[in-house]
């Protein structure tokens, strides 16, 4: 198994002077018969099938992506690319299945709602017959294949086409949500991601109504809490809940904070009905699903437990398993569509207990393909965005399911805001069911690129798409488009649904009273650092240019904070500080290769240890100051030694006892801090605490910090690798303009004195 945290690639050069391939793997002209497929060629060159030249096959096959290239299996050029497509073309069905690239716990459920009879009438097909068929047939001929195509044959018929195979596939196939147009020819819908740095319920009530006078919002108001506290989980469900409530669209627009699904499991059950949708990260196999903090069975038994009409909401993405230390070797193709298959197979478990039940509904299950968060060391490029959310488009619709995408980059990958616009072009041919939708296109707490609501305007004009009718309905009763689909003069107006809102809750104030109010509290949001699009440009289509030309600084200012280095003189500003290094060569290593951020170097793990030979044994509690990926956070206004000063009194009276020294790593992420922790606490009687303290989310409009904290036995902190971001809590959004120091570190001596010490 490759495990990413082992991979310290010095560069991109270094990269492909490392890949594995076995000698004899070439590409000479002519080395691959006429009609050669995978298992003649395997046994022509190894005497017999080798698991790991196919899984080299597989990958040769798709198109370039830096993370296939930092695990091996990447093409080193396109001679070699073709001969894979070549061998894979002649491969049947049946062999791919009979030969898993690895196999797990997760692979057996996702092959459970396999029709076998289908699947055994398309064995003898090969792949680049399916492909043909896929891209020939009618919809309802593909629809009555899909039932027999595993996910591994999915993912390998697609790296066999191009990308406009993969936008006539994705435009020919359509899953749309039950009883609904979401997902349905001709329409697109939206997922309003109101999301707040500080979790604060009018910066997302605020956001919603901007949705609305935009006429966005069709899919699920859906926020990512900054707190997983089941209780600050509730306050945010109960905003949303109260917002559809009121206008009456609770049957029609779902709801959902993405906490773990286990914590919206607790919401529920603490306050019943106060949930609507359910959402979880899910990942490719077994491994890396438990470090999201779940197994195949404990999701097997939440979908069991979904009795309603909203049933489960899934987000994904290319890299998260490899970049999670569980890739077995194997391209991120083949991990997605497993992914897709976990989906799939979920549904089936959905589906099967409405039917016990006798339920009238129709549950509605979908996935989000979250493709280009996680960053450069997954893919770089717009062109490598877009190959990325048409794969998956496809891969999506062919295990049937409802598929949007979150267009999106993080902003140390080379795709601009203006870029992103490029992306979107290209990509909404292929007819995604949802994209997500933010007043612009930064998100205000997670700091990364996605699609704004003027987007979703664009779109529709452009295309000739429409949002579902029942909303659509919903936006013409607000006013701010009329009946003949035009936008009136309250459009882009979100004062205007606040007074509609309020009218609707009994406000018999005037107007201009309930406008002036408006005015006030929107002002209160844009203080937090929230954007909200009011207004807009010369069309329908395009914000307002002062505001266009905020984010555009904000965006310039994001990518500063991204390539400061940590300024030397910081250390001389915290008391006790002592600077470490990790293995990243400079900025250019450490952002494109994030594993060489992951380790102390040499020099300092020697440090490290100099340091505890001399420490008593008294310590239960280190802090760590890291500079993430936003070195300024760590120097912007003193807002670090605010938090340092409010943190060490915290500890001390909760009955913790905080080391004297402050570790200052340089080009640390956050998975340095857990390795410092193996190394101070590892085999230690007791229970030991880690405080980690990163510059983190560039992007946002503040220079955040967020906390990381993990509490575990000096047993378990002595197992390598045992602890990761599944023990651990955060505290994010922590600046003078966000979640004030003092309050953040409140909330986090709050929070680790209510964790559990891990055990084992």
């Amino acid at each position: 198994m490759l495990h990413r945290r082992r991979i310290l690639a010095a560069g991109a050069a270094a990269v492909a002077a490392a890949l594995p391939f076995r000698a004899g793997w070439t590409a000479q002209p002519g080395f691959a018969a006429a009609a050669e497929d995978l298992t003649a060629w395997l046994t022509a060159r190894s005497g017999g099938w080798d698991d790991t030249l196919y899984r080299q096959l597989l990958g040769a096959a798709n198109e370039w992506k830096e993370g296939d290239a930092i695990i091996g299996v990447a093409a080193r050029d396109a001679d070699q690319r073709l001969l894979a497509r070549r061998l894979l073309a002649e491969t049947p069905l049946g062999t791919i299945d009979q030969h898993p690239p690895y196999t797990d716990e997760l692979l057996s459920f996702i092959l459970g709602p396999i029709d076998r009879s289908k699947q055994s009438e398309i064995a003898t097909w090969t792949l680049g017959q399916l492909r043909d068929y896929l891209l020939s047939a009618s919809e309802d001929q593909i629809k009555s294949l899909l039932p027999g195509l595993t996910s591994d044959v999915i993912a390998c018929v697609v790296r066999l086409m191009d990308n406009q195979q993969l936008i006539q596939l994705g435009s020919s196939l359509f899953h749309p949500l039950p009883g609904t147009h979401l997902g349905a020819r001709g329409y697109l819908g939206a997922r309003v991601q109101p999301n707040s740095p500080t979790d604060n319920v009018d910066d997302i009530r605020w956001q919603v109504f901007n949705a609305f006078a935009w006429a966005v919002g069709d899919v699920l108001l859906g926020t990512n809490p900054v707190s997983s506290d089941p209780e600050s989980v509730a306050d945010v469900q109960r905003t949303l809940q109260d917002i559809t409530r009121v206008f009456g669209i609770e049957e029609v627009l779902p709801h959902c904070v993405l906490a773990h699904i286990d914590v919206q499991a607790e919401v529920e059950r603490r306050h019943p009905g106060l949930t609507a949708l359910w959402f979880q990260s899910i990942a490719g196999n077994t491994a890396a699903n438990a470090t999201f903090g779940i197994s195949t069975e404990s999701m097997r038994q939440h979908a069991a437990a979904r009795t309603g009409k909203f049933g489960l909401y899934f987000e994904t993405g290319q890299g998260a398993d490899f970049t999670n230390g569980h890739g077995y070797g194997v391209d991120m193709v083949i991990h997605e569509a497993r992914k897709y298959g976990f989906a799939r197979a979920l549904t089936a478990v959905v589906r099967q207990t409405l039917a016990e039940s006798k339920s009238p509904h129709q549950p509605w299950v979908h996935l989000n393909d979250v493709a280009g968060f996680i960053g450069p060391e997954v893919f770089r490029t717009r062109e490598q965005l877009v190959r990325c959310c048409l794969e998956d488009i496809a891969m999506g619709k062919l295990h049937g399911l409802t598929i949007g995408l979150d267009i999106c980059s993080t902003l140390h990958m080379d795709v601009s805001l203006d870029d992103l616009g490029w992306c979107i072009e290209q990509v909404m041919p292929a007819n995604p069911a949802y994209l997500m939708a933010l007043p612009t296109r930064i998100d205000p707490m997670l700091g990364y690129l996605t699609t704004g609501f003027h987007d979703h305007v664009a779109i529709r004009e452009q295309f000739g798409l429409k949002v579902d009718d029942r909303m659509w309905a919903f936006f013409q009763s607000l006013g701010v488009i009329d009946g003949e689909g035009r936008p009136t003069e309250h459009f882009g107006d979100p004062a205007w649904v606040f007074l509609q809102y309020l009218r609707r809750r009994g406000d018999q104030r005037s107007n201009a009273a309930i406008l002036e109010e408006a005015r006030l509290r929107m002002a209160e949001v844009r203080s937090r650092g929230v954007f909200l699009a009011d207004g807009t440009g010369d069309r329908p289509s395009e914000l307002r240019p002062e505001l266009n030309r905020e984010l555009h600084r904000i965006y310039t200012d994001a990518r500063v904070s991204i390539w400061k280095e940590l300024d030397p003189n910081l250390a001389q500003s915290i008391p006790g500080a002592v600077v470490l290094n990790t293995r990243s060569a400079d900025r250019v290593d450490y952002i494109l290769h994030p594993t060489s951020g992951e380790q102390l170097s040499e020099a300092s793990a020697r440090q490290l240890e100099e340091l505890l030979r001399g420490r008593g044994a008294s310590e239960n509690l280190q802090l760590v100051v890291s500079d993430g990926l936003n070195a300024l956070a760590l120097t912007d206004r003193d807002q670090l030694q605010q938090l340092l000063r409010s943190l060490r009194p915290a500890l001390v009276a909760a009955g913790f006892r905080p080391a004297p020294e402050v570790l200052l790593v340089h080009a640390g992420r956050v998975r340095a801090g857990y390795r410092i922790g193996e190394q101070l606490f590892g085999g230690r009687d007791g229970a030991y605490s880690l405080l980690h303290i990163v510059g983190e989310r560039p992007g946002t409009g503040h220079h955040t910090l967020s906390i990381y904290m993990t509490r575990a036995s000096g047993a378990v902190w002595g197992q390598p690798g045992r602890i990761d971001h599944n023990l651990t809590r955060v505290v994010s959004g922590i600046a003078v303009t966000a979640l004030i120091p003092e309050l953040g570190a409140a909330e986090a001596v709050r929070i680790l004195s209510e964790m559990p010490v891990v055990e084992s």
